[in-house]
């Protein structure tokens, strides 16, 4: 065996493994798309959520995005600018500032509706060891934080 023939194996085997390794390769942009559930939830203390919600993050190639919460019923009564009566949605444009390791939703469409139609909501982005991506507002006065995993 030729020393390219073993460089080419060399070079599928490392391509496999890490395409089974659960983190994505490529740019921020191709690790963003895809379907995201929610794994965790930190509050404006940084603690955990105790009540927390099923969710769903959607990014699409196009530039779409998509996010949804559904708080448990012990939450139902939860309301704010996100979040009417346990249930926060919203969908718009996104677009990625990979060197900021910032994106931004472009709101198009909320269930709270004049709350956060039509506003540039800034994202701060961290991609784990684990294939999991934590965000959170890049807002002074915002401290919460949402973990999110590819389904």
């Amino acid at each position: 065996m030729t020393k390219a023939h073993i460089a080419v194996i060399a070079a599928v085997i490392s391509s496999a493994l890490a395409q089974n390794s659960g983190r994505p390769a490529g740019s921020d942009r191709a690790r963003l798309i895809g379907a995201w559930h929610l794994v965790s939830i930190a509050g404006p203390d940084g603690k955990p959520v105790s009540a927390v919600p099923k969710g769903m993050l959607i990014y699409t190639g196009d530039g779409h995005m998509s996010v949804q919460l559904m708080y448990p019923a012990s939450a139902s009564a939860v309301s704010n600018k996100y979040v009417r009566n346990g249930y926060e949605a919203s969908f718009g444009s996104y677009d990625i500032n990979q060197s900021r390791h910032m994106v931004t939703h472009h709101v198009e469409g909320a269930n709270t509706g004049d709350l956060l139609v039509g506003k540039d909501l800034p994202r701060i982005y961290q991609f784990t060891e684990n294939g999991r991506m934590t965000i959170r507002s890049a807002r002074a006065d915002e401290h919460w934080s949402v973990t999110w995993e590819h389904y």
